[in-house]
């Protein structure tokens, strides 16, 4: 004979009733009993005193449980304070314990704690703990069994000013975010490849460009300078891929700028697409049409400035309706109301 079960939602219901009938038989029904006697005894004469003697539940408590009946609330109340005690724990504090598991990211509170003392906080060890399990909490910090089971990738230290892209956010006044990345050429076949810093802002369509032979977070802080000096509007923002070259010494100068700098999630070059398309105009409008007279990065320079002028004040672009970036700017300011007017 085949037999069938119930349905799991029943089932599943019937365990919680279950456990609710037992919390009614192990704490309502007891009281609603010794009520009833209470008041049996009480009709048939006997004093409060004799009574509760006789029940054996002390007069206050057969009171406080004849009110609660009276309210059909004979099950106990939670003994939860009403006002309950908030952590005390100063900024600096938290601070420093998500900025040492962030150095350490494979230590447990006990560590840290001592490590914290030794920098002169007054912390303790289930202080830590707790401050762990918020941060934890709020996803700042990644637990360390999700660590050991992720494998060494999952245990990279936290950039500490880099945050990731906000889905969606797509700039829509000049500088707000520029789009940065890396071209690797190689001009001359028997000579070293360039590696060109591209910075395109999806505005304007406005690039800017240099050169160098190795793509390093130092040549990338370097590149910095030229940027903000040839950008003609405030850089607010700069977006960049996981490069080891857009972290390190790059990082830290976008903080000092207070540049904001957001990182692309993994496989997503789509994000990055307007500096990936001003990419392919280096690459074949200038590098494969222009002969650069030698690999000298400082002559290289000069003509990835001509070029970049080229492109910005001569060159139209179909994206801004076979304007240039120049003159899509000079419309888009004088468009723009007076400060005067905005307020």
């Amino acid at each position: 004979m085949q037999t069938f079960g119930l349905p799991r939602q029943i089932t599943r219901a019937a365990a919680l009733a279950s456990r609710l009938g037992g919390a009614e038989r192990s704490e309502a029904a007891p009281r609603r009993d010794a009520l009833g006697r209470w008041r049996q005894a009480r009709a048939d004469g006997l004093t409060a005193r004799a009574t509760a003697n006789a029940v054996g539940v002390p007069r206050s408590t057969l009171y406080r449980w004849q009110r609660m009946a009276d309210r059909n609330r004979l099950d106990p109340c939670s003994r939860r304070p009403h006002t309950l005690r908030r952590p005390a724990r100063s900024t600096a504090l938290v601070a420093a314990v998500h900025e040492t598991r962030a150095d350490y990211p494979m230590w447990g509170k006990a560590k840290i704690a001592v490590l914290l003392r030794r920098h002169g906080h007054a912390v303790s060890e289930s202080t830590t703990g707790r401050i762990l399990k918020t941060l934890m909490e709020r996803g700042a910090v990644t637990p360390v069994p999700t660590l050991r089971r992720n494998g060494p990738r999952a245990a990279r230290r936290l950039r500490p000013y880099a945050r990731r892209l906000p889905k969606g956010r797509k700039p829509t006044t000049p500088g707000e975010i520029l789009q940065l990345d890396t071209l690797t050429v190689s001009p001359h076949t028997a000579r070293p490849a360039i590696k060109q810093f591209t910075a395109h802002d999806p505005v304007t369509e406005w690039t800017c460009a240099q050169a160098w032979r190795r793509a390093t977070a130092h040549d990338a802080r370097r590149f910095l300078d030229k940027l903000q000096a040839d950008m003609p509007f405030p850089i607010e923002a700069i977006q960049v891929d996981g490069g080891s070259e857009f972290k390190a010494d790059f990082e830290t100068e976008c903080q000092r700028r207070r540049i904001d700098l957001f990182e692309l999630p993994p496989r997503s070059p789509q994000l990055n697409g307007h500096v990936e398309r001003n990419n392919g105009a280096w690459r074949y409008e200038f590098y494969a049409s222009w002969d650069l007279p030698d690999d000298n990065l400082d002559h290289v320079n000069r003509w990835i400035d001509a070029f970049a002028d080229e492109s910005d004040t001569f060159r139209p672009h179909q994206a801004l309706g076979g304007h240039t970036p120049a003159e899509y700017r000079a419309r888009h300011t004088a468009e723009e109301p007076p400060l005067s007017h905005m307020s």
